[in-house]
């Protein structure tokens, strides 16, 4: 049986991981993949120590410094069922938990941390599924060149759909901007954005349809732009915000709050017993979710484990 077993491999959960080394606890991290939401980032500049970083090449030194101490962690792998652990079946005292994942394998820990972020929010079209991959995209940092000197467009107003447009408008034909309300990314971004001599605001709709045969050609808008509802596009990228991935939480009766994130005290403890969150996943640093708190999260989220592993070894 591990002592402590980490659900996630972003910022919060390598954190959490190189934490409980130091606390020579017997780890294990369990996650889809390395880095997390962090990898999409196309630029962080508010981390202490880098002036300006990808989110890539951060999470790869993140992942070294995991590396060095020895930390091992099973990737590629997706957690599909957590159950509890009974020391007597007939008494049904619970030890600890059970993880089941996809390839056929169980895990047994004392304690959890569930770290496993956020996914995609998606636009909900009818025929999204059939262009993914084909023009639409989700991660401007994974696709961005292959629209070069292409017509794109990106959806959303937060940091993540500006910066998108941002990066993408170093290397396309021309990037439409659409918002449904009003821009409410960064100041220091907003400014940036306000330099790009190929974008175009759409500001007030929607796309609310897609068009193409074998990719993507047209997007289609609930509100005409200059008296057309069709705009010609090669490239759409999805930005309209994230959901948390808390459905195991919500199974071994984590509350969760009205917008389904975990719902965590100042030490990362759960209302489960013996489980712990960190990161985006959490309502922890009054739900700022930035790379670095979701570190810090995932430091105290640690600390709270072995705290309560000691005392009931």
């Amino acid at each position: 049986m591990k002592d402590l077993i980490i659900i996630g491999a972003g910022p919060a959960g390598i954190t959490a991981g190189i934490y409980a080394a130091r606390y020579k606890l017997d780890t294990l991290i369990l996650s889809q993949s390395i880095g997390g939401t962090a990898n999409e980032a196309f630029k962080i500049e508010n981390f202490p120590g880098f002036e300006s970083i990808s989110g890539v090449e951060l999470m790869k030194k993140f992942k070294e410094n995991l590396d060095y101490l020895k930390v091992p962690i099973v990737s590629g792998v997706e957690v599909e069922k957590i159950g509890p652990l009974k020391s007597d079946i007939n008494r049904l005292v619970d030890i600890g938990f059970q993880i089941f994942t996809n390839d056929g394998k169980s895990y047994e820990t004392r304690a959890l941390i569930l770290a496993m972020g956020t996914q995609v929010r998606k636009l909900g079209l009818p025929n999204e599924e059939k262009f993914l991959g084909r023009g639409l995209t989700y991660c401007a940092t994974c696709d961005a060149p292959l629209f070069k000197n292409k017509i794109v467009a990106v959806v959303g107003g937060s940091d993540s759909a500006v910066t998108a447009a941002i990066q993408l408008a170093d290397i396309v034909q021309k990037v439409y901007l659409i918002y449904r309300s009003e821009i409410k990314a960064m100041p220091y971004w907003i400014e940036k954005l306000k330099t790009l001599k190929n974008l175009i605001e759409v500001s007030k709709r929607n796309v609310v349809g897609l068009k193409g045969e074998e990719s993507l050609e047209k997007i289609v808008l609930d509100e005409p732009l200059k008296g057309q509802k069709e705009l010609v596009v090669q490239g759409l990228f999805i930005e309209i915000g994230v959901i948390p991935s808390s459905l195991l939480a919500k199974s071994i009766g984590v509350e969760l709050n009205e917008r389904g994130y975990i719902v965590a005290d100042q030490e990362q403890v759960t209302s489960t017993e013996g489980v712990f969150t960190a990161g985006d996943i959490s309502t922890g640093s009054g739900g700022l979710r930035q790379v670095i708190t979701a570190c810090s999260e995932g430091a105290i989220a640690a600390t709270s484990a072995y705290r309560y592993i000691k005392k009931r070894t």
